[in-house]
């Protein structure tokens, strides 16, 4: 070994960066908080793109998300000019094998709308309860490779200081 101090960091650094924060545990009401009574709305308030605060513009400001207790859900994309189709699609709730909480999302349009090749998505619940739903999914829109994409979201009635953010 040339210079035991190296190894040491190697490891160090790979150890760090292998550690992975403990899975977000789901209330029994998960269901119900994503999706209130009947239907609940969400709105996007910030998006990162690999921890990089993204501008919000005309699109992301109208964007609303809606789940229905029935396992559906749509978007307005289509009734807002220029910012694509609305996405409907079925929803439920997916345990990983270490357990992190999804959303998965499956719908024949979520393979055109999002580039995918199956019918399906899912997307990490980082955080929720019922004033806040934070999802992190990857996402290849723009670059060649998959950038990690964490969407906070709040009640379509909530305000949120500096949503309107450009860089």
């Amino acid at each position: 070994m040339k210079n035991p101090l190296l190894y040491i960091f190697v490891f160090l650094c790979l150890a760090c960066s292998t550690d992975k924060k403990p899975p977000f545990q789901l209330t029994e009401n998960a269901e119900n908080l994503i999706a209130g009574d009947s239907s609940k709305t969400w709105k996007l308030a910030k998006r990162f793109n690999n921890n990089t605060r993204m501008n919000m513009g005309d699109c992301f400001l109208s964007y609303r998300v809606t789940y229905v207790n029935n396992h559906t859900m749509y978007d307005n994309n289509g009734e807002q000019e220029d910012c694509g189709e609305t996405l409907r699609a079925s929803w439920s709730l997916y345990h990983s094998k270490d357990n992190y909480p999804y959303i998965k999302l499956k719908g024949e349009k979520l393979k055109e709308l999002l580039g995918l090749e199956n019918d399906y998505k899912f997307f990490k619940i980082l955080n929720l309860n019922d004033t806040l739903l934070i999802l992190e999914f990857k996402h290849k829109q723009y670059a060649s490779k998959a950038t990690t994409i964490v969407d906070i979201m709040v009640p379509e009635d909530t305000t949120v200081k500096d949503r309107d953010f450009h860089w």
